[in-house]
């Protein structure tokens, strides 16, 4: 699990293709890396990936092509900056909420406002997952855990502090880029139960 509370970010340093997944090779902040054990999970723009080797500066990971299908990671390349967060411990503070790390959907970048020290995004949202999108809700974005502004029919809007913009790559988005997006599991638990407590009171 994690907090969506982004600690670092980092440059992939290579990308190598196989035949069905590819392997990211990361370059980490110094100390990222401490006390971390061969196969523990990392929040990669908000993906639990297994690591798969730890260098003092560095990390690897094999992703599947299901993985690949369902998140950002697919047009991932050499340079690229994305968001780190390790698994939290069970006496960690939650500073933002709880997140799996199981991506639901992408999301378009629609619109970006700039402003003078913030920044507005208007993101797509997937129909399939519209009923969860509520305003004052949390989202997971690139693994950042975000407070949902207004929403639309198919899209909505988040607004970013400048300690977001700085500590993320949110910064470096631009309209048309894809993000990943997981939606609040406690959101969904209530949303469906009363979709199924609604249809019971109707049959």
């Amino acid at each position: 699990m994690f907090s969506g509370i982004v600690s670092h970010k980092a440059k992939v340093s290579k990308v190598q293709n196989f035949n069905d997944f590819i392997r990211i090779h990361i370059s980490t902040p110094k100390n990222f890396n401490k006390g971390l054990k061969k196969g523990a999970s990392i929040s990669v723009n908000g993906v639990c990936l297994t690591s798969k080797d730890n260098g003092i500066t560095n990390l690897k990971f094999d992703v599947i092509e299901e993985t690949l299908l369902k998140t950002n990671l697919k047009n991932i390349s050499k340079g690229d900056i994305v968001n780190l967060e390790r698994s939290i411990k069970a006496s960690s503070e939650i500073g933002g909420h709880l997140m799996s790390g199981h991506i639901h959907f992408t999301g378009e970048v629609k619109k970006i406002f700039e402003k003078e020290n913030t920044k507005d995004m208007k993101i797509s949202i997937s129909k399939n997952y519209s009923d969860y999108v509520l305003e004052k809700g949390y989202i997971g974005i690139n693994g950042c855990s975000l407070t949902i502004g207004k929403v639309f029919k198919n899209q909505f809007n988040i607004h970013l502090i400048p300690e977001t913009l700085k500590i993320t790559n949110l910064d470096k988005l631009e309209e048309k880029d894809l993000v990943n997006i997981e939606i609040d599991q406690t959101t969904i638990a209530i949303v469906d139960t009363v979709k199924k407590t609604l249809a019971a009171q109707k049959s």
